[in-house]
C-alpha cells in the first residue's frame, strides 16, 4: 500500500481546519499550523506535498509567507484558500505561483478535486 501524500493546512480558523480535515483526513495525512510563522518553521523542517493556505491571517498573511516560502522550496506546491477574494489579491498570489485559489464557503468536492488536480500537476504556475 502506498503512503500517503501529506498535506499542510495553514489557516488561523479552527473551523476551516476542522472542516479541511474532515474532507481530506480520510486519503491523506494533514497536519496543520495557525499562522505564517507556524507555516515557514513547519516547512523548515518538512516537506508536504501541498500547502493549503489561507491568505488572510494575523501576523503574516498568506500572500507574505508565500513569498517567503518560495525563496526556500520554489517548487512547493501551494493552493490558497480565502474569504476575500478580490482581483488583485488573486493576481499577485498568481504571480507568486499557487496552483488554484479557493474561496470560502468551499465545497467539498471543490477541494477534494482542486487537491487531485494539484497533487497531479508536474510543478506550480509559473
Amino acid at each position: 500500500m502506498n503512503e500517503r501524500r501529506t498535506i499542510l493546512i495553514c489557516d488561523d480558523e479552527e473551523g476551516v481546519r476542522e472542516s479541511l480535515n474532515l474532507i481530506l483526513g480520510e486519503e491523506y495525512k494533514v497536519d496543520f499550523v495557525n499562522n505564517g510563522n507556524e507555516a515557514l518553521q513547519y516547512l523548515s523542517k518538512t516537506n508536504p506535498d501541498l500547502v493549503i493556505m489561507d491568505i488572510k491571517m494575523p501576523q503574516k498573511n498568506g500572500l507574505e509567507t508565500l513569498k517567503e516560502l518560495r525563496q526556500k522550496k520554489p517548487n512547493l506546491k501551494v493552493i490558497m484558500v480565502t474569504g476575500y477574494q478580490s482581483v488583485e489579491t488573486a493576481a499577485e498570489a498568481s504571480k507568486c505561483g499557487i496552483l488554484e485559489y479557493i474561496t470560502k464557503p468551499f465545497e467539498s468536492s471543490l477541494v477534494k478535486e482542486t487537491v487531485q488536480k494539484a497533487l497531479k500537476s508536474p510543478n506550480t504556475i509559473t
